[in-house]
């Protein structure tokens, strides 16, 4: 191997190294204050933003006692906070810059400068920056994570990406609206999410229609 190649990889070891133990320590705080911690993953132009205001718009509407927060990762722009304030719960942003993840030391690092207490929180969701390669590799401390993939990307998606599937608990597939038109192969795209995650449940949702809202909310509640 060559010099440069081994310090390269000296230099990730330790950078993972020191992810999981803020990750660690970040789980232990959740579940000591009881909060339930749900990432979301995907590429750009998902949906997942959508998506999620109209998770918090449900949850609103039948969990009207649920403290709900949520932490928007983007390297540029606060247009998704923006989007999903409306639906009226605390939102944060992290400005990445030129870091296409979130860390966990990111996490931990907005919800302080947030000023949020963990025991007047139920339920964090944290949008991660829309990518399915970077966020991988980075716990989060969370205790769920779900990967969104749409109707308009295609169902070998999950074969293209298969790192950030098998990292995953829960898989979407957004947009279930316009399968017919597109000609969306459902049948395939769960075939190929199972090839990847044998067994990870998969959600067929669409933010415009409502269809799987239910579903999803449920399975975000655990």
């Amino acid at each position: 191997m060559a010099a440069n190649t081994t310090r390269l990889v000296e230099v990730r070891t330790k950078i993972l190294k020191k992810n999981d133990e803020h990750a660690r320590a970040l789980r232990a705080r959740f579940q000591e204050a009881g909060v339930r911690v749900v990432s979301w993953v995907s590429s750009p132009g998902s949906g997942k933003t959508e998506l999620l205001k109209r998770l918090l718009l449900h949850l609103k509407q039948t969990r009207p006692g649920l403290k709900v927060a949520t932490l928007v990762g983007d390297l540029a722009t606060d247009n998704d906070a923006d989007r999903l304030a409306a639906a009226g719960y605390p939102v944060a942003q992290i400005l990445t810059g030129t870091m296409c993840h979130l860390e966990a030391d990111m996490t931990a690092g907005a919800i302080e400068k947030a000023g949020w207490d963990l025991e007047e929180i139920d339920l964090l969701l944290v949008e991660n920056v829309g990518n399915l390669v970077c966020p991988a590799t980075y716990d989060l401390g969370e205790a769920l994570r779900v990967v969104a993939l749409s109707t308009t990307e295609g169902e070998d998606k999950p074969l293209k990406y298969p790192t950030i599937f098998n990292t995953a608990d829960l898989a979407v597939v957004t947009k279930m609206d316009l399968a017919e038109v597109l000609g969306f192969d459902e049948a395939a795209c769960r075939a190929n999410i199972d090839a990847v995650r044998p067994g990870m449940p998969v959600l067929g949702v669409s933010a415009r229609s409502g269809e799987g809202l239910a579903e999803l909310a449920a399975a975000v509640l655990g």
